[in-house]
């Protein structure tokens, strides 16, 4: 960077901006004569990420491309041209900039700075005016692309936590299919065995009343180890001295559905000690498929449930009026989508809704996004091993909603702005310092209210829904 002289047309370039469309010549006058003219080479930054913001930056010729951080990523805002103006305007409470402005070209600058400000007004109220439409303009247009972007992020956490919960059913789904292939093909042979014995049908309505016993006992999960051990190593015994081949597979099985030694014993009694191997075969794999089967249910089950999830997370097949909710079913579907960083941190979770919670009218979507945005936050907080409650009830016309966390806490230098646009407690690229001002104002939209309270080890979000009166 470096100053040079103005050029002597000045004056008539910018007559042709839109900015200074209908000012006067001594007005322009006015500010170049206030202003340095400098070079940006092509490379060099106009300006970056936490730079004060003293000037008004009028791009008299070339050009710049700007960019901000997000998740630790640098993406452009746009390319800006001759015309353009950048940095502060006049009223603006811009104090840093938060982008980074490098030039695509040799960039030529009319710089400005903020104490002329005052001047300004008296020198030509009507720039003041197109300067502050200017200001305008541009608010809404980063307001719009940093809200485009919250939302962006937000798909992305749905995304994240539904890769995350979806790859351990479809995982399981695919190992319990590849062993049910695997148990399958090996069936034919050891059928022969089957098919060739002379059982009576006493002695196979016993064997069946046995095997529909265990089936409909199901699989005994909760068993402490040191017991599952010994059932299994007594297992194990009896089909040793009973020369059965592949005992440790049969007794493994055998221990799932709680079969015990005594009930081998039962089952020889009952074949008058013939036939046993090719029976307990038959046994244990009807009970593996069973197994298996359930498995390969659970995972469909879980994968179903997930898909439920993320459609009223997201409110999908539903029309955009607003419906009756509970606002239990939002807040579990949010946990649900955020269930992996839950895990990660092995946080512990208390919930309490009551049963006669009444609903409140609501475009679902949004408001799962106040879940989302509310809960993330206190997620990123906690410590590992940390608690986060979350409760409802009735208070006055509302239905009153807290989450709480015994993080760290907002320091008090920060809570009074938490909800201001842009301002965010995060790293760079880690938040766009949109998502509690998007909060607040989806919370506001439905005559709702949101306040925070915060101290260290406690941080509590209240959130105030009007009641629905049918």
């Amino acid at each position: 960077m470096k100053q040079i002289d103005k050029p002597i047309d000045l004056v008539n370039r910018l007559q042709t901006f839109e900015a200074f469309e209908g000012i006067a010549d001594s007005s322009l006058q006015w500010l170049i004569d206030q202003a340095d003219y400098v070079l940006y080479e092509n490379g060099e930054q106009l300006f970056f990420a936490g730079m004060k913001t003293d000037q008004m930056q009028v791009i008299v010729e070339g050009e710049y491309i700007a960019k901000i951080e997000q998740q630790g990523e640098f993406r452009e805002i746009g390319v800006f041209d001759t015309g353009n103006i950048t940095g502060v305007l006049p009223f603006s409470r811009m104090q840093e900039t938060r982008a980074v402005g490098r030039a695509l070209k040799d960039t030529y600058v009319l710089e400005l700075h903020r104490r002329h400000f005052v001047e300004m007004v008296n020198v030509d109220y009507g720039l003041v005016q197109n300067l502050v439409a200017l200001m305008s303009n541009r608010i809404r247009n980063f307001t719009q692309l940093q809200v485009h972007n919250e939302k962006l992020m937000a798909l992305g956490k749905l995304s994240a936590g539904l890769a995350h919960e979806l790859n351990n059913p479809a995982s399981a789904m695919t190992r319990s299919a590849q062993e049910l292939h695997s148990k399958i093909h090996t069936t034919p042979e050891k059928f022969k065995s089957i098919i060739t014995m002379r059982i009576t049908d006493a002695q196979t309505d016993q064997i069946n009343e046995l095997l529909f016993a265990k089936i409909k006992a199901g699989t005994n999960e909760d068993l402490p180890a040191l017991q599952r051990s010994q059932i299994e190593d007594d297992i194990l015994d009896w089909l040793d001295d009973h020369d059965i081949d592949h005992g440790e597979d049969i007794a493994n099985t055998f221990t799932d559905y709680s079969f015990t030694a005594e009930d081998l014993d039962q089952v020889e009694q009952i074949l008058e000690g013939q036939n046993l191997g090719p029976i307990l075969w038959w046994l244990e794999s009807t009970l593996s498929l069973e197994t298996l089967i359930g498995e390969i249910r659970e995972s469909a089950d879980r994968i179903s449930t997930l898909v439920r999830s993320v459609k009223d997370y997201s409110h999908m097949d539903r029309s955009g009026a607003k419906d009756p909710v509970q606002v239990k079913d939002g807040i579990y579907s949010t946990l649900m989508i955020l269930k992996h960083k839950v895990k990660k941190k092995q946080i512990i979770l208390h919930k309490s809704f009551p049963d006669d919670l009444p609903p409140i009218l609501a475009h679902v979507s949004e408001l799962n996004q106040v879940w989302t945005n509310i809960i993330d936050n206190a997620l990123d907080a906690l410590p590992e091993n940390g608690e986060l409650t979350i409760q409802a009830r009735v208070l006055r016309q509302f239905v009153c909603v807290e989450i709480i966390d015994n993080g760290p806490g907002i320091p008090e230098n920060v809570i009074n702005n938490i909800f201001d646009p842009f301002f965010t407690t995060k790293g760079v690229g880690e938040g766009t310092g949109m998502g509690l001002d998007i909060t607040k104002r989806i919370v506001e939209g439905m005559k709702g209210q949101i306040h925070v309270s915060s101290k260290p080890g406690q941080t509590s979000f209240q959130i105030l829904l009007p009641i629905t009166h049918s």
